[in-house]
């Protein structure tokens, strides 16, 4: 049929009500509680069958020699120029160097860690370390032999059975292989020479059975280099912190102890070794320096002797100190006369009356007093001048002072130079004779200073030798540890896992998170309608009216008369709500129509249907129940024969049936109720309830009897029930929980806005007990007997 389409009414979006989503899982307590106890149980029997793990400790201080220089053995290179520039290994060198491979191989070569001890008690097996009564001595091991074994799963296991106090047993457990032989005697068990030995353990009569187990040395050296770890307290500080996980507290601290050891051992033998070398080499050195030196004192003895020389050197600096002592007179005197030029050139080229430079560092007294007092006269005169006239008598006698003066101060600088003039002369001449007697030297004496210069060389690196030989012979004798042991391996008295307080809190929530989950997403996933609840939110527009419990199969589908089962309640309630509903129909001089329709089938329309005519006519009111679902029919299911007789689609195909003999009495006991079937199946139902003669046909009912129940056909898959739903006082739109798809329900709303249904309310079919709305869940068994508590708690449990 063409409809008319109208663009979708989605849900009015509401507020989250926190309660509402939190009753969602509320009402499924008990599997809550089922999940904490079983986790708690888990929890339990994990913590007793897991080995605790504690964290062992130890603090060392690597000495920081870069900031001290190099080390002493060293110093003698460095010192010697051939480690320029090269400083002392970092922190994190020695960080990799504890870390090293080789380091961890020698620790567990020295523990014989690749040797374990167990004692078989239970679900776990306790390593037993120290306290074994046994000790194997691997005296020579095939390790690739020893790798194939474990990985052909041959057994690298070997339970220990005493026989007597001088035989044993080996028993291999995996392949049960037995091994026979005598305490402290070699026996080979194929990748392995071992003794075994008594260690002073007593067993005990009940004690569990000991085993030994032979593991390659580098898994376990691999094993416990990712064990070690190792933190700086500080990026500024050398104080290193080791920590190791193992559940063996004194098997921990013997490897932390062992590796400290072990890297001081290898830092002493790395230094014993430079101090050896480098002893070596300055003995060398000083033989070959010893031989050179002899060799420079014999040729400069040779050279004296040969030349008649004594003291060259002291000769040589008297005469360059007499040069330096003229040179520095010959500056001074030509300082002085330049400035006795300068002082006659300003005399001669300035006015009589201007005042002459003093202090310029002439040293002739006599001069220096005249150009004072010239100066006196001439600042005499120009005071009393400013007061007065050339003509003064007293300006005039000042005049003639400043002239005589003035010819005293000329002629004393012209003596003055003439003075300086001869002094120079004389100066370059003696000047002159020194240096020809310092160029008079012998090239000689040179050869001797080149023989000299040699010689103190030797002897410097001759005395530098000996004295980094003694201190390399003090180093050599007394070698410190490099890493200071602050703490020694301890161990923290509490396990680090696992913790019982962790795997509680660990345990309620993992019990609470999976329900959780499960029923979120069962809720997420889900796409059918549920509750009450789902319909109000897709489906707002349309009031529900009746909502009715899944039936149990052992249950009756059908109402019974005197029935105080759920089922029978929830039809009450609808019959109740229909009245409200019937009071908006109107005054009618007849009964009322109620249309039962679905979206699909298998929603239960025929059901509800039935039922709800059982449940009119049981309030002693006539009711006929009216086959309309001509294409499949499903009255059958409540009334046997219901096929078997003509009906609806006879009535309305051949006009001389009349309606009343085809109206049939119900298999029920009650009197109140009749039936009217569908009748034959028809090929084209549509154009029969185009006819007259159904309305004619509903009209004719309405007289009969006070109610009709009208059994149509699913609106989505067909246009019948659109047909003739005008025909409806109230349209019952059944709505099955966990089979009606939620985007179905649109359909309903579209049809309802489009005119389709009159006065169209939901009922929703088939709901589980759990998830009925208002309290519904609490009154229906109001009376009935009481279940007992596990039908009860497990109905409350039922998730699916």
């Amino acid at each position: 049929m063409s409809q008319k389409k109208h663009t979708p009414n989605r849900p009015h979006e509401e507020e989250m009500n926190f309660r509402e989503e939190l009753d969602k899982y509320l009402r499924f307590w008990p599997w809550f509680i089922i999940g904490v106890i079983i986790c708690v149980v888990f929890g339990i029997v994990y913590f007793k069958i897991t080995t605790p793990q504690y964290v062992t400790k130890a603090s060392i201080i690597i000495k920081d020699e870069e900031s001290k220089g190099p080390s002493s053995e060293m110093a003698a290179f460095a010192d010697l120029g051939f480690l320029g520039g090269m400083g002392a290994s970092s922190i994190e060198n020695e960080i990799g160097i504890i870390r090293s491979k080789t380091l961890m191989t020698k620790t567990i070569k020295a523990l014989d860690l690749n040797i374990t001890y167990y004692e078989e008690s239970g679900l776990k097996a306790e390593e037993l370390y120290s306290a074994s009564p046994f000790k194997v001595t691997v005296l020579q091991m095939e390790e690739e032999i020893l790798r194939n074994v474990i990985n052909e799963e041959l057994g690298n296991r070997f339970a220990i059975r005493p026989k007597s106090k001088t035989n044993f047993e080996l028993i291999n457990t995996q392949t049960d292989e037995i091994f026979k032989g005598e305490f402290g005697k070699v026996l080979n068990i194929g990748f392995a020479d071992i003794t075994l030995e008594n260690t002073g353990f007593e067993l005990e009569a009940k004690r569990p059975e000991v085993t030994v187990q032979f593991s390659p040395l580098e898994a376990v050296v691999r094993k416990y280099r990712e064990g070690v770890q190792m933190n700086l307290t500080d990026k500024k500080s050398s104080l290193l912190e080791l920590h190791l996980e193992d559940p063996v507290k004194e098997k921990a601290q013997d490897i932390l102890d062992q590796l400290i050891l072990e890297y001081n051992r290898q830092a002493i033998e790395d230094k014993n070794l430079v101090a050896t070398n480098t002893a070596a080499f300055i003995d060398e050195r000083l033989s070959i320096i010893n031989r050179e030196l002899d060799s420079v004192e014999v040729g400069k003895e040779s050279f004296k002797e040969a030349n008649q020389l004594t003291d060259i050197q002291a000769e040589s600096e008297l005469f360059i100190e007499n040069a330096s002592e003229y040179k520095k007179r010959q500056q001074e005197v030509g300082t002085q006369l330049e400035l006795a030029n300068a002082m006659l050139e300003h005399l001669k080229g300035n006015r009589p009356i201007d005042l002459l430079p003093a202090n310029l560092g002439i040293q002739e007294s006599g001069v220096n007093e005249m150009i004072k007092e010239y100066n006196t006269l001439v600042l005499e005169r120009n005071r009393i001048l400013s007061a007065s006239t050339e003509e003064n008598p007293v300006v005039l006698r000042l005049n003639s002072q400043i002239d005589q003066m003035r010819g005293n101060v000329l002629q004393s600088l012209e003596r003055m130079r003439s003075n300086l003039l001869i002094a120079q002369k004389d100066l370059d001449r003696q000047a002159a004779l020194i240096g020809s007697q310092i160029s008079a030297i012998p090239s000689k004496e040179r050869q001797y200073r080149g023989i000299e210069r040699q010689q103190n060389i030797k002897e410097a690196l001759y005395l530098f030798l000996l004295e980094k030989r003694e201190e390399n012979s003090l180093s050599l004798a007394v070698t410190a540890p490099k890493a200071k042991i602050v703490d020694s391996a301890y161990s923290d008295a509490e396990p680090t896992s696992p913790k019982p307080s962790i795997i509680l809190v660990a345990s309620l929530l993992l019990g609470v998170l999976i329900p959780f989950s499960i029923i979120y997403l069962k809720n997420l996933l889900n796409n059918k309608v549920e509750s009450r609840e789902d319909l109000e939110k897709q489906a707002k527009e349309i009031p529900l009216v009746g909502e009715i419990p899944r039936v149990e199969k052992k249950n009756s589908e059908m109402v019974l008369k005197n029935d105080r089962s759920v089922l029978a309640e929830a039809f009450r309630i609808l019959h109740t709500n229909l009245q409200y509903l019937i009071l908006n129909t109107g005054d009618k001089s007849g009964g009322n129509t109620i249309f039962v329709t679905s979206t699909v089938k298998g929603e239960g329309k025929t059901l509800v249907s039935f039922n709800l005519a059982v449940t009119l006519a049981n309030t002693n009111k006539k009711v006929l129940i009216v086959g309309a679902d001509l294409r499949n029919p499903q009255l059958q299911r409540f009334e046997k024969d219901a096929r078997q007789h003509v009906g609806v689609s006879d009535y309305l195909a051949n006009d001389k049936l009349l309606l009343k003999d085809l109206i049939r009495s119900t298999n029920s006991d009650n009197p109140n109720l009749e039936l009217l079937p569908s009748g034959t199946i028809p090929p084209n139902p549509s154009e029969l309830w185009r006819r007259k003669k159904t309305g004619e046909m509903f009209r004719e009912l309405e007289k009969m009897y006070d109610y009709v129940i009208v059994d149509t056909a699913p609106s989505l898959l067909v246009t019948d029930t659109f047909l003739i739903n005008k025909w409806a006082d109230i349209t019952l739109y059944v709505v099955r929980a966990g089979y009606t798809e939620k985007k179905l329900l649109q359909f309903a709303v579209d049809s309802k806005e489009d005119g389709k249904f009159h006065n169209l309310s939901f009922v929703l079919n088939d709901v589980k007990l759990v998830n009925f709305g208002y309290g519904n869940k609490y009154g229906y068994a109001y009376g009935e007997e009481k279940k007992p508590f596990l039908k009860r708690l497990f109905n409350k449990a039922s998730i699916f």
